[in-house]
């Protein structure tokens, strides 16, 4: 299993390639597309890498209340997930026509965020 130090760098490598992505999407993004869709779906993806990196951060550092284990299946969920949701979105931005086959990938990207967080109430 991975252990509260790997989710600790993770989530740093999570915020700081979110935040020059952000960057990237709020200034180099227009000069390859001026679409809305894809500079809002890049915020969406940039959005969501933030806030997980965030939550990998704080879980790297707790353990379950009432198990007293760290959460590392919630953590590996999420960063599973993010990596899936915000990957295949930054891909599909910069090129549909070549990463269309990770249309799939997105929402599971989400189910698997969104298990991470059920799993907390387990």
């Amino acid at each position: 299993m991975f252990s509260p130090l790997f989710f600790w760098r993770a989530a740093a490598i999570l915020g700081s390639s979110g935040i020059a992505l952000g960057s990237y999407g709020a200034h180099g993004l227009q000069k390859r597309t001026m679409d809305q869709t894809k500079i809002k779906n890049w915020q969406t993806a940039t959005n969501y890498q933030m806030i997980h990196s965030i939550a990998l951060l704080t879980l790297s550092n707790v353990s379950h209340p009432a198990t007293g284990r760290h959460v590392t299946f919630a953590s590996s969920l999420m960063l599973t997930g993010v990596l899936m949701f915000s990957g295949s979105i930054y891909l599909l931005v910069l090129d549909k026509n070549t990463f269309k086959f990770l249309g799939i990938v997105t929402p599971i990207g989400g189910l698997m965020m969104l298990a991470g967080w059920g799993s907390l109430l387990l």
